[in-house]
């Protein structure tokens, strides 16, 4: 009897010692990854769609946390019906970020101001509370908060705009009272209009999203003239689908202070990219926070130009227009005391394809500061001495309507940057041809012909050049100084067939070839040549071109593509070896490992900032 008694007491113990090592204690931890950790104490409504942990714990004290699952309204009445006249940091951060998850989570514009309202009552408490310490994580978070809170509360009924209107909004316990400043609507003489919350816009094909961290609401708006305003210099140089960052910077009187206020006052601000100085609050300056790729992205997004590569090729007239109204192209209004960097295409391309530079160089604040992109595009299939001579024309054009007096010194400080085709058009802003170009042509004076005088003009611009005094510096990326092999293959004759030359260069073939044949000294006129014809290694125009040398007062840089890992002076990217594109007389030349489209690639980018810099240091 007492060993089965025993026997029992065994086994019961036996039992009781698996059972309580199966088991948890009620309290106690468990190894996990400190990433996960991490993730648990970082996490807030602006991420996980769940409030952070500082919000969480003060529902749990104050026993909300069910009746907000439950009724957030009424659980959001009851923590600001508990704030204390002045501080309750913990209770201000709460309240900013449980009414953006519930502004989120129900679609409550009402909800998403008051997040905004609270986020800046915490970040800016004008002496009737604490700042939180600087090293705060809430910090950051209710800098997002209000930002995200102000954006969500501008926005229209489908958010897919912004609204930048004075008058009463909305909020769960009252009313904001906003007043716009006017001032801050223009910028540059042009008027911002068309505002896109940038926060929501995601992007794509461009290798880094650029933001600038700070406070308020980032754009990106669309501009147009102000009504019965005479449009600024360089207006017509803007393209319609233009695209630039600005913020919206919702000022709030007495913030704290006002918390159990039933109306509130603010006032709304914009400041674009280069506005003279951030906003002010309590004696501090406050950067603004600012989208910087994304309105790129988006003036891209389905733009015509895209369809411009072969089309523009093919056809000597055609543009994409509306959308550019000018062949030279501006990105932002003229700032005077900026330096223009001009940006020329290559063949069977258009000037989008620039957006991997223009991105990079638009948010080097080296860069930045001093200098504007205009963009060159023209019809790549044309001669290019024609497209040469419309480069010029241009540029000549765009400098005397800018600053007919010559009193702004950044615009003779000029760099143009050429890629591939581009890069014969950049060089002929920078010789002197004399008559070398007209007397391969013809034996008589151009003004001994028989021409009218739109002929004579467009013989003049296209065959005689000299250098334009406000080029300071030249670039040319994977040029084919001397001629693409590719020419030669028998599909680019046949694409070649495909050409169709401007009308103005057909109308002046037919005048050359027939009142004054006699004074022709070549008979290759019969056919008007292409760019794919001057590409040709055995071009007597590109020899000609190629044989000119770069005026001394420019500073001239190549960029040569080669790929793969062999010696450079054997290789080549694809479309031009660097035989072609190497030549004498230029400051420095780079060999980049890519293929013939490097203008996007990063060793590119980097050399042409180099050249930018140093030409910004050159006295």
């Amino acid at each position: 009897m007492k060993q089965r008694l025993g026997a029992r007491a065994a086994g019961a113990v036996a039992v009781l010692a698996l059972l309580a090592a199966g088991c948890a204690s009620p309290i106690g931890v468990r190894r996990v990854e400190a990433r996960a950790v991490h993730r648990e104490l970082t996490a807030s409504a602006l991420s996980t769609n769940e409030p952070s942990e500082p919000s969480r714990q003060l529902l749990n004290r104050l026993g909300l946390a069910a009746s907000y699952d439950a009724n957030p309204d009424a659980a959001l009445a009851a923590l600001r019906a508990g704030l204390a006249p002045q501080g309750d940091e913990d209770r201000i951060f709460a309240l900013a970020e449980l009414s953006f998850l519930h502004a989120e989570r129900h679609g409550r514009r009402d909800q998403a101001l008051a997040a905004a309202v609270y986020a800046y009552a915490l970040l800016f408490p004008d002496g009737a509370g604490v700042r939180p310490d600087p090293l705060d994580p809430r910090l950051q978070v209710a800098r997002n908060l209000y930002n995200r809170g102000l954006t969500l509360a501008l926005e229209g009924p489908d958010r897919g705009f912004v609204r930048i209107e004075p008058g009463a909004h909305p909020l769960p316990f009252g009313v904001l009272d906003v007043a716009v400043d006017a001032a801050t609507l223009t910028w540059a003489g042009v008027q911002l209009v068309d505002f896109v919350p940038a926060a929501e816009l995601e992007v794509r094909g461009l290798r880094n999203r650029y933001r600038r961290p700070g406070l308020g609401a980032p754009l990106a708006a669309s501009i147009a003239l102000p009504p019965g305003a005479s449009p600024p210099p360089g207006f017509e140089h803007i393209p319609d689908r233009l695209k630039v960052p600005v913020t919206a910077f919702l000022r709030i009187d007495q913030a704290r202070a006002s918390l159990r206020d039933a109306t509130l006052h603010g006032t709304l601000a914009l400041y674009p990219e280069d506005a003279p100085s951030p906003p002010v609050v309590d004696g501090e300056r406050v950067p603004v926070e600012r989208e910087m790729t994304a309105p790129i992205a988006y003036m891209l997004e389905g733009a015509p130009i895209w369809d411009f590569d072969f089309a523009g090729f093919r056809s000597g007239d055609f543009l994409p227009l509306p959308a550019t109204k000018s062949r030279l192209v501006m990105l932002h209004p003229h700032r005077p005391g900026h330096i223009p960097v001009v940006l020329v295409h290559g063949t069977a391309s258009n000037p989008a394809r620039w957006a991997e530079m223009v991105n990079e160089l638009e948010n080097d604040p080296r860069i930045e500061a001093r200098y504007e992109v205009w963009l060159f595009v023209y019809n790549t299939g044309a001669p290019i001495a024609y497209s040469g001579g419309l480069l010029v024309e241009s540029l000549r054009d765009t400098m005397h309507e800018l600053d007919p007096s010559g009193t702004d010194p950044a615009l003779r400080k000029m760099v143009v940057i050429g890629h591939s085709q581009g890069g014969l058009l950049t060089k002929l802003t920078a010789i002197d041809s004399g008559t070398r170009f007209w007397d391969r042509i013809s034996r008589k004076p151009l003004d001994e012909l028989e021409l009218s005088p739109e002929s004579k003009e467009l013989l003049r611009r296209s065959l005689f050049y000299e250098p334009l005094p406000f080029v300071r510096r030249v670039v040319f990326i994977a040029t084919p100084h001397h001629g693409s092999y590719l020419t030669t293959f028998s599909v680019a004759q046949w694409i070649t067939r495909l050409v169709k030359a401007p009308l103005a260069l057909t109308r002046l073939s037919v005048d050359l070839l027939t009142v004054n044949r006699d004074a022709l000294a070549t008979r290759s006129l019969t056919r008007l040549p292409t760019s794919l014809d001057n590409m040709t290694p055995s071009n007597p125009f590109l020899q000609m071109l190629a044989a000119i040398p770069i005026d001394p007062h420019v500073t001239a840089h190549s960029i040569i593509a080669v790929k793969g890992d062999g010696p450079p002076e054997q290789g080549a990217d694809g479309v031009v070896r660097y035989e072609s594109a190497h030549i004498e007389g230029v400051e420095s030349e780079l060999v980049v490992r890519s293929g013939h489209s490097t203008q996007g690639e990063p060793a590119t980018i980097n050399e042409v900032k180099r050249i930018l810099i140093e030409n910004v240091e050159q006295p």
